[in-house]
C-alpha cells in the first residue's frame, strides 16, 4: 500500500492525541488491556504489529492512526469544510471509542440540524463518514458557517459525554477513566 500523503492536519492531530493518550498503559480497569499510544494490542495486531505493545514504535502508532482513523473517515475533507477543531474531534472520538461511533455521532448531529430535512436529506447512521456524510456537512456548512461548526462541537461533545456517563453507569470500572475522559476529551467548542 502506498504511504499515504503528509497533512499538515493530521499530524496536529496526531500529535494532540499522542498527548493525551500517553505511552504504554496496562490498567486493569481498561477494557482495551495493554495498550501504546492509545493503540490496543487488538488494533496493532489486526494491523501486523507482533511486537511487543511496551515497545511499540511511534511511526506504527502513526500509520495506524492515519489509514485506520483519519483517512478512513475522511477527516482531510471535513477539516478542508468544516475546519480542523471538527476533524480533531471526530478523530479523538475514533481513537477513544472507535472511527464507527465517531462517524454515528457525527452523523446523528448532522441529521439532528438539518431543518427537518430542509437544509439536506437525513444522512444514514451507519458510522461510515462517506460521500453522503461529506455532502451533507458541506450544506450543513454552507447554510451555517462558523456559528454552525460551534453548534456542530456541542453536539459532538454532547453525545460523547453522554457516552461515557453511560459507560460508568453500566460498568463500575469505567469510573476509574471518566474524569480524564471528562476533562481531556469532552471539550467546549
Amino acid at each position: 500500500m502506498p504511504a499515504p500523503s503528509i497533512s499538515p492536519n493530521f499530524e496536529k492531530a496526531f500529535a494532540h492525541v499522542v498527548g493525551v493518550e500517553g505511552r504504554y498503559s496496562d490498567n486493569p480497569d481498561d477494557s482495551g488491556g495493554p495498550t501504546m499510544y492509545g493503540i490496543t494490542e487488538r488494533v496493532a495486531r489486526a494491523y501486523g504489529y507482533a511486537g511487543a505493545m511496551r515497545e511499540m514504535p511511534l511511526s506504527v502508532a502513526h500509520e495506524i492512526y492515519q489509514r485506520k482513523l483519519w483517512d478512513k473517515m475522511l477527516l482531510e475533507q471535513v477539516a478542508n469544510i468544516a475546519g480542523y477543531r471538527v476533524a480533531l474531534e471526530l478523530f479523538d472520538t475514533g481513537v477513544n471509542m472507535g472511527a464507527d461511533r465517531a462517524g454515528i455521532f457525527f452523523q446523528r448531529c448532522l441529521n439532528a440540524l438539518n431543518l427537518k430535512g430542509t437544509m439536506y436529506s437525513d444522512v444514514r447512521v451507519d458510522g461510515d463518514i462517506g460521500p453522503v456524510t461529506i455532502a451533507a456537512l458541506r450544506a450543513y456548512i454552507k447554510r451555517r458557517g462558523v456559528e454552525g461548526t460551534t453548534v456542530l462541537l456541542r453536539g459532538l461533545n454532547a453525545l460523547q459525554g453522554a457516552f461515557y456517563i453511560g459507560l460508568v453507569e453500566d460498568r463500575e470500572k469505567d469510573e476509574t477513566f471518566v474524569y480524564g475522559w471528562l476533562l481531556n476529551r469532552v471539550s467546549i467548542a
